[in-house]
């Protein structure tokens, strides 16, 4: 009785001391709070100054202060209003974005974020570092995160590379999706981007598809491309209305314009001089593009009112919906154009990136044509004809289809999961068949220990597949927030391990994760084994005792579930509870945090010193929940004799998880799957009965005296 009473007393200062450890980690500060004008304000930088709220969109245009007046220099909002893309808390990361006119990121700050990794673990810093890269970026370049190439921003590249943050690679690919997306929402809705297409998703113009070609070559090729109203046609448009003119046989056609897309180097090069493309060049805006327009017969897009460098009031740009602005670049450039050609009102216009031209689809010229009538009171009448051009297919280079960002998350980690693929289906065989593992006493231990090994080196530390109770809460935030749950496929190890889970349940129960996958289960393992080697033994509770202790992971997990249940989304709260799970800090920042967290997880590694894997047993809420789901399991699939537990004890004291009751039955809620039971039964030198039936086998051998040479036997 002394000793249970001296096991009683270390037990209830162990839970006090890590009540209190855990209730200062729950006092840590967290993330919360939305941002109104003042703030917004505040965190603008300087000279930027605040306008009023848009009535239709939760943006606020940002000005420029100038002499006399103020300029547009963007738009600033918060992601959350448009791209609420849950983070593993199953809260999004909210985020302060600051866009120019040009679709250039002008800043972006953090407002809030719950992500367990940068929560309290490696701190806010690493992201803070890591949004401060997009300052400059073009929403028409593409962010690679990690991997080789130049970092930072370059002005004149396509591609983009982002140092990304160790240890937390799949929260900072939702903050990156995060950004872009709703950067891409406003850009399109205030800027005209694309009509509401992705600008990621628009064709390019080759740059590399020069050859020399004169303007009669360019017409064959479709790339200069004349395009007509017809007389008949023109007059049938304005019929009655007064001002209709007879078409006699051979009419010239009402208009005739030449369109060439001058910006592209198989026609620029080839129209212009060496000197004439490069000062065009010169003159464009990485992303503009220069169309070259000129009025050959009849009726001109450029009146007599028309002033250089201006937009035309007859000529006009569609691509579906989308109406795309023209305007004269005034360039002053000697042409190529074939004999007879007036060049007189041939224009270069210029149409700038963030208009979200699209050279893949055709171009829809709206050719306003105005008659008058009248003397006295002059009356204008308008008719609209529209003329299509296309830039020919070879000359396009089409994008991918666009993937979604979970794709780049997977192929990176193709060879981490093909190295779990191959432990798992070791596992499984050895599951499905433990026979062959405890055909030879000597193995099981070996090969337990090299897969636990295996388990905390690689699936924790390595390839970050630590399943965590955060899983859990993020889903049950997602749902309450009606929020879907791709972003779990962010996390490649995370969805295979819990697809493993998913299926282990059914045919084994929770011991598979809890004895074999789980990276802090194993280092509690590996911990005790390193004690007992060194002669510390861990106790046995009194079963009375274990069976309430058990209990005490359920109260855990019920506490954590409710809290996410009902504590506000941008609140604290999910934070600071679910940090009585230690595997934040043992496994996923190798003890890289603040002092409470590390001597919480050390506490409960020591605790296995002394109670075998207690934390498991006793605490773990993500083990509370397995062993719930564990009911699925369909069949007993540890063997059983008649004499197990009636009278043999032997794997019920052998058992270090104490999940063999006296009458021999297996607790599979509370099986961790370690295989010693299955060991013993299948050994004929450890287990009882087999031991038993060796003797009765046992065949009494009659002695024969030794006899003499040469004498036959009696």
């Amino acid at each position: 009785m002394s000793l249970l009473r001296r096991l009683g007393a270390i037990a209830r200062h162990w839970v006090a001391a890590w009540v209190s450890v855990w209730l200062l980690l729950a006092s840590l500060p967290g993330w919360a709070g939305q941002l109104d004008a003042a703030a917004l304000q505040a965190r603008l930088p300087a000279p930027l100054v605040l306008g009023e709220r848009d009535a239709q969109l939760p943006v606020w245009p940002v000005f420029r202060p100038e002499t006399t007046s103020r300029s547009l220099a963007g738009y600033v909002f918060e992601s959350v209003d448009f791209a609420a893309l849950p983070g593993f808390s199953g809260t999004p990361v909210d985020l302060l974005i600051v866009l120019d006119p040009q679709g250039r990121l002008v800043d972006v700050q953090v407002v809030s974020q719950h992500e367990p990794v940068f929560v309290d673990g490696l701190g806010p810093a690493p992201l803070l570092h890591f949004v401060e890269q997009y300052k400059g970026l073009s929403l028409r370049q593409s962010v690679r995160i990690g991997g080789p190439g130049p970092r930072g921003v370059q002005p004149t590249s396509a591609n983009v590379t982002f140092d990304g943050v160790a240890k937390a690679t799949a929260s900072v690919r939702i903050v990156n999706q995060s950004v872009l997306s709703a950067a891409l929402q406003v850009a399109r809705a205030k800027m005209g981007w694309a009509g509401g297409a992705d600008p990621a998703s628009l064709a390019r113009v080759r740059e590399d598809s020069w050859r020399p070609m004169d303007a009669a070559a360019l017409q064959r090729a479709g790339l200069l491309t004349v395009l007509t109203v017809g007389a008949a046609e023109g007059e049938k448009a304005f019929a009655g209305s007064g001002v209709e003119q007879p078409v006699p046989p051979g009419a010239p056609p009402l208009a005739e314009l030449a369109v060439a897309w001058l910006s592209a180097p198989v026609v620029g090069r080839n129209l212009l001089s060496p000197a004439g493309w490069d000062h065009l060049k010169g003159r464009l805006d990485p992303g503009d593009q220069a169309l070259l327009v000129v009025p050959l017969s009849g009726y001109s897009f450029v009146g007599d009112d028309f002033t250089r460098g201006a937009v035309p009031d007859r000529l006009n740009l569609h691509q579906g919906e989308l109406s795309i602005e023209l305007r004269d670049l005034d360039l002053d450039e000697p042409l190529k154009l074939p004999p007879g050609w007036n060049t007189r009102d041939a224009k270069v216009m210029r149409v700038i990136g963030a208009a979200g031209l699209d050279p893949g689809q055709p171009l829809d010229f709206g050719l306003r044509v105005v008659r008058t009538k009248g003397s006295g009171f002059v009356e204008k009448i308008a008719r609209d004809f529209t003329l299509r051009y296309s830039l020919p297919e070879d000359q396009l280079i089409r994008p991918e289809p666009p993937q979604p960002p979970w794709v780049a998350a997977w192929k990176s980690r193709l060879p981490d999961l093909a190295v779990l693929a191959v432990a798992l289906a070791l596992l499984g065989g050895a599951l499905l068949r433990p026979s062959v593992w405890v055909s030879r006493p000597h193995w099981l231990p070996r090969a337990r220990v090299g897969f636990l090994l295996f388990t905390l080196g690689f699936i924790g530390w390595w390839a970050q597949g630590q399943l965590s109770i955060v899983n859990l809460t993020a889903l049950i935030q997602a749902l309450r927030e009606g929020r879907g749950l791709g972003f779990f496929l962010l996390d490649p190890m995370t969805v295979a391990l819990w697809a493993v889970v998913a299926v282990s349940l059914v045919l084994w129960g929770r011991g598979t994760f809890c004895g074999w996958l789980c990276p802090f289960g194993a280092f509690q393992e590996l911990v005790s084994q390193l004690g007992q080697r060194l002669g510390i033994k861990p106790r046995r509770l009194r079963q009375v005792w274990d069976r309430r202790l058990k209990r005490l992971k359920y109260v855990v997990l019920a506490g954590i579930v409710g809290v996410a249940a009902v504590a506000p989304v941008h609140g604290a709260w999910v934070d600071r509870v679910v940090e009585f799970e230690p595997f934040k800090t043992a496994i996923t920042l190798g003890f890289q945090r603040a002092w409470p967290a590390v001597v919480w997880a050390v506490g409960l590694l020591a605790l296995s010193l002394f109670l075998y894997k207690g934390f498991c047993r006793y605490l773990c809420p993500l083990g509370a929940g397995l062993a719930l789901l564990g009911r699925l399991r369909r069949w007993d699939w540890i063997a059983r004799r008649m004499e197990c537990g009636t009278p043999c004890q032997t794997c019920r004291h052998r058992c270090h998880y104490q999940a063999i009751a006296p009458e021999g039955t297996v607790d599979y809620a509370e099986c961790f799957q370690c295989l010693d039971c299955v060991a013993i039964h299948d050994d004929p030198a450890r287990c009882a009965p087999l031991i038993a039936q060796a003797r009765q086998r046992v065949i009494p051998i009659r002695a024969v005296p030794a006899q003499r040479p040469g004498r036959a036997p009696a």
